[in-house]
């Protein structure tokens, strides 16, 4: 019989297996292969799931289903993404389930990590790592805010090899172009009927946003998001929509040039990002959050209405001064801005995913707002 402090191992985790049943807790030893660098000097150990290096922005998220759409969410880019829920993957890997083509976080930790969820992220060369205290990283992030953190895992790395990650890691803000990262190579259709015509510019947009326009009939034309007003204007849309997408509004300055030239001539709407920039481009300003809002169950409350629902966020920045816009919508928890209207600009904006997936989906009826803007445009032009 050893104790822990013999044997040549960096790590001692729960038997997960263990059940209420058994008379007693079993542990068992595990040789550490992963290190994880936080910017306030700790390095924590897990288990590699994904070889690999890296580094990013730290944050979690507390949703407890969805870890395929969360990790094919482009608004991810430039991130390490820790997951609340301690068993990641317990439904299985689906396609059919993600909002884009790829993973966007640069990698993933968890509690426990099934070998589906391990095996995609290792085919995507993303890192992943498990048999961490998750819980740990939960608070600090929320105590110390997010935060700088380099990753290394797999055979023969070192805490040296995370440190010097989490060190060459830059501000989520200084990320100047990182729409290039998630947006679309060229314009692109999606049809849905052709009872409106929408200017989506792609910001990063996940595709469940796209498939919510479409199956209420519009079509749907993707633009880069570095697009110019001509381009916009080529398509002489009834709706122009900014999506939603990774980094600092304030960095999206093509963006906001096609929000400032259309004002007031085409209805505008947006979401989470897309927020931020109308906001911005019209004469807001917006700032980073402590660690920001993201998982499923954030709740928002209608000022209009009092009506509170649920929502799936996923936001580092926020709306701060809203300038001529209307703050219609808040959240429960912090009174951030989750939502901005206006009618003299006919302007429809959400903080919040709408459209999320797998949910819930207590706010859907925003894409039936925006295309009821775009109807009211088309009888005009009409008439």
């Amino acid at each position: 019989m050893y104790a822990a402090s013999d044997l040549p191992v960096t790590n001692i985790v729960m038997n997960l297996r263990t059940t209420h049943l058994l008379g007693k807790l079993r542990t068992y030893l595990v040789m550490s292969d992963a290190y994880i660098a936080l910017a306030d000097g700790r390095v924590l150990e897990g288990r590699a799931r994904a070889p690999g290096r890296t580094r990013g922005e730290l944050v979690f998220t507390t949703a407890y289903t969805g870890y395929e759409e969360s990790l094919t969410d482009p608004s991810y880019a430039e991130q390490i993404l820790t997951f609340a829920y301690p068993l990641i993957g317990n439904y299985g890997v689906r396609e059919e389930r993600f909002e884009s083509e790829t993973v966007h976080p640069r990698a993933a930790i968890a509690r426990e990590m099934t070998d589906d969820v391990a095996d995609w992220l290792t085919g995507e060369d993303v890192p992943a790592v498990d048999h961490v205290d998750t819980r740990e990283i939960v608070t600090t992030v929320r105590e110390e805010g997010a935060m700088a953190c380099g990753i290394a895992a797999g055979e023969d790395v070192t805490p040296e090899d995370a440190i010097e990650e989490m060190e060459a890691c830059v501000p989520m803000s200084d990320h100047t172009d990182i729409g290039a990262q998630v947006t679309i190579a060229e314009p692109t259709v999606h049809e849905g009927g052709g009872e409106a015509d929408v200017a989506l510019i792609d910001c990063g947009a996940k595709g469940s946003i796209i498939s919510s326009l479409t199956e209420r009939g519009a079509d749907v034309h993707v633009l880069p998001y570095d697009a110019t007003p001509e381009a916009v204007a080529a398509i002489d849309p009834d709706v122009l929509f900014i999506s939603n997408g990774p980094g600092d509004p304030e960095n999206f300055v093509d963006a906001q040039a096609i929000v400032d030239a259309f004002a007031g001539e085409i209805p505008l709407a947006g979401i989470c990002l897309g927020q931020q920039i109308v906001a911005s481009a019209l004469g807001g300003t917006t700032k980073k959050m402590s660690f920001g809002h993201r998982g499923v169950n954030q709740p928002v409350r209608d000022l209009r209405t009092g009506q509170v629902i649920m929502t799936t966020q996923n936001h580092g920045y926020t709306v701060d001064d809203t300038g001529p816009l209307e703050v219609t919508q808040v959240n429960v928890n912090d009174d951030t801005v989750e939502g901005l209207d206006s009618e003299e600009l006919e302007v429809i904006t959400r903080q919040y995913h709408p459209e999320a997936n797998p949910g819930p989906h207590d706010s859907l009826g925003f894409f039936d707002d925006v295309l009821a803007l775009a109807g009211t445009r088309r009888r005009i032009a009409a008439d």
